[in-house]
């Protein structure tokens, strides 16, 4: 049976809450654990979108979708 870990995401591609299991890891080092793990994953989703914005800048040509009224 797996310990009950959780792990929330916002709808903004933010990690907003981990809990990891003390079973699964040295007990003194969880707090420590749960911030790098929802850093790194933040840093992820932010990178994620800034290379999906790029792809998105070149389908388009850099289209600003203005119509200059």
């Amino acid at each position: 049976m797996l310990p009950s870990n959780i792990f929330a995401v916002s709808g903004k591609k933010e990690v907003t809450a981990i809990k990891i299991a003390e079973e699964v890891v040295d007990p003194d080092d969880i707090e420590m654990l749960e911030d790098l793990i929802m850093a790194a994953t933040n840093e992820a989703f932010r990178a994620m979108e800034s290379d999906s914005q790029a792809q998105l800048s070149k389908l388009t040509g850099g289209l600003g979708g203005g119509f200059g009224f």
